[in-house]
């Protein structure tokens, strides 16, 4: 990627309610207010880049890290709206910003996990045994067919990212998983969400066998 060989850049960033944006995963948008039409229609002559940021929804605050969105197919609309799918790419950190209208730009640093010499398989096995868990005592629960993709990342970071991307509701969790730079710590985070979650998940399974 021509922008990874950058270590900082300017970004146009999109500020979004509890949307937390990952590497390598999908995030449609629908663009209909007036400065982000004009923002995508810059970026698509540009990189076809920017950066999504999560608004805070408890205090209005907009995060200082994000994940860079790069646009892989849009559709035009009637007055000039788009429908917009993109896909994560780097994640960086806010410096500055360079200006705020009609649009955000900001002075960005990317930054990546540290790397470590630990065998991470064994965690991202668990974290996998966990998701089957859980989507398994989902289906049962709602009765349901509910499967996990075929194509599940094996990788601990990727994995790392696809499970912190399918967490619900949760975005200010969301976004402490995107600024960890540890992928044995994100994983180990995700274990005890999936594990308290599998825990709850099994007592109102039981609890639906026996009013049977």
């Amino acid at each position: 990627m021509a922008s990874s060989s950058i270590a900082v850049r300017e970004l146009p960033l999109f500020p979004l309610p509890e949307v937390v944006l990952f590497p390598g995963r999908p995030l449609p948008l629908h663009i209909f207010e007036f400065r982000y039409r004009m923002m995508m229609n810059t970026i698509l002559e540009y990189d076809r880049r920017f950066g999504v940021l999560m608004i805070d929804p408890s205090n209005g605050e907009i995060a200082k890290m994000g994940c860079c969105a790069e646009i892989i197919h849009f559709e035009r609309l009637p007055d000039d709206r788009m429908k917009v799918l993109t896909l994560g790419q780097q994640r960086f950190r806010v410096l500055e910003y360079v200006r705020e209208k009609p649009y955000r730009v900001g002075l960005v640093e990317w930054f990546e996990d540290n790397s470590t010499q630990h065998n991470l398989r064994e965690k991202a096995k668990e974290a996998t045994t966990l998701l089957h868990d859980v989507v398994k005592l989902s289906a049962k629960l709602t009765d349901q067919k509910i499967e996990l993709p075929e194509n599940l990342p094996t990788l601990p970071r990727e994995l790392s990212y696809w499970i912190a991307s399918n967490l619900y509701g949760v975005a200010i969790e969301q976004q402490a998983l995107l600024e960890m730079q540890d992928t044995g710590e994100r994983l180990q985070r995700e274990i005890d969400i999936l594990t308290t979650t599998r825990g709850n998940l099994a007592a109102r399974t039981a609890l639906k066998d026996a009013f049977k």
